[in-house]
Order: structure tokens, then C-alpha cells, then sequence
């Protein structure tokens, strides 16, 4: 019988070596690597193509979102189930959006990560039940216009979209903002990954398109 393989994405050592753990003792689950940053896990999905990645949402550098986003684009048959510890709306809808199938939380019980790993190998989505409410409550909000793109950005991640339409780079975006140039870094792959864009020249053009930066 033919193991199912997963990819562990998370920054946090302890955190992939007790899920590669917990999963390699599993019967029929292969773990065919782990990552500690979001690059590093989309090579290696495209060197193993795995059926099933792991994405923490809260990364430094490269997040989850972009993560999840790029990793698909590596390897389109992997499904992707985001595990963190954030069930704000921000990060839901918007990995959902970058072609997550799963959400759960990381209060999830063993056997309910390890189910949902299966699930999501057989093309199964799992919604952790403070995920699932939140997005039953949005599909029963009263219809409206449809919110722009930009309104899921964060006020700082709008700040940062500014300057990058002014041609800033991260050191001048992290002096003029008094942050570091990781935090820019992080704000980058963020915006990005939230308006489905490609580089900072598309993200400037965005912001000019939209009317959020006057010539």
C-alpha cells in the first residue's frame, strides 16, 4: 500500500519535529520533508510534489498565505491544510482564497490533525469549528457590493503599499516606518499574497490602479 506524503511548513523547531513525529508513527503516512520557512517549502514541494502540505499562517519572511499560494503553483496536485494558531477572518478567508483546502487550528487534538491529514489527501476539506463559524457567518451576511481587494489589507500592509508605489525599498520602508526590515520583509509577502499579485512592480501598479496613491 502506497503511504500518503506530507510536508511540514512551520518556523517553530519544536513544533515540526512533534508533528513530524506524531506523523511518521502513523500507519500509511510518509513524512517526506519539513521546512522552517516558506521558500524552503515550496522547493521542496516541487522536488516531491507531496499529497499533503502543512502551512503555518503566521510566518516570518514569506507567510503562509504566500506560501500556500506559491506551493500550489510548485505543485498543483498537494493540498494544502494551514495549521496555526490564528482564526482571525484576515487569514482565513485569504488562504482560503490562495487555494488552502483545510484550516485548523493548533489546539486540535492529535487525532484530529491526523484525520484531517488524511481527509485532505482524499480532496476532503476540515474546517476547525471556530474557522467553520466564521465562515458560515459570511456566507449569511446580507449580500453587498463586493468589498475591494485592498480592504483585506491591514492598515500598516496599506501603509507599506504606499511607499512601495513610491519606489521605496525595504530599508527605506523600514526607516521611515522605525520597524525592521524583516517586519517590511513579512508586510511584503503579506500584501502580496492578499491581492494575488506576483512582485512589488504589480503591487505598485495595483496601488496606482486603485486609485489608493495620487500622481
Amino acid at each position: 500500500m502506497t503511504s500518503l506524503t506530507v510536508l511540514i511548513t512551520d518556523d517553530h523547531t519544536l513544533v515540526r519535529q512533534g508533528i513530524r513525529a506524531l506523523l511518521a508513527a502513523q500507519p500509511g503516512i510518509e513524512v517526506v520533508g519539513d521546512a522552517a520557512t516558506g521558500e524552503d517549502a515550496v522547493e521542496l514541494a516541487r522536488e516531491h510534489a507531496p499529497d499533503v502540505a502543512l502551512v503555518d499562517v503566521l510566518m516570518p519572511g514569506l507567510g503562509g498565505i504566500e506560501t500556500a499560494r506559491r506551493l500550489k503553483e510548485a505543485s498543483p496536485r498537494t493540498q494544502v491544510l494551514m495549521l496555526t494558531s490564528s482564526h482571525d477572518e484576515e487569514h482565513i478567508v485569504p488562504a482560503l482564497r490562495a487555494g488552502a483546502l483545510s484550516y485548523l487550528l493548533k489546539d486540535a487534538s492529535a487525532e484530529e490533525l491526523v484525520q484531517a491529514v488524511r481527509r485532505a489527501a482524499a480532496g476532503e476539506a476540515t474546517l476547525h469549528p471556530r474557522v467553520a463559524s466564521q465562515v458560515v457567518r459570511l456566507l449569511r451576511e446580507p449580500s453587498r457590493e463586493r468589498p475591494p481587494a485592498h480592504a483585506e489589507l491591514s492598515e500598516r500592509e496599506r501603509e507599506v503599499l504606499l511607499l512601495i508605489a513610491d519606489g521605496a525599498s525595504n530599508a527605506d520602508i523600514a526607516g521611515r516606518l522605525g520597524v525592521s526590515e524583516k517586519t517590511v520583509k513579512s508586510h511584503v509577502s503579506n500584501i502580496l499574497g492578499k491581492l494575488h499579485l506576483e512582485d512589488r512592480t504589480q503591487a505598485a501598479v495595483f496601488a496606482w490602479r486603485e486609485g489608493l496613491k495620487q500622481r
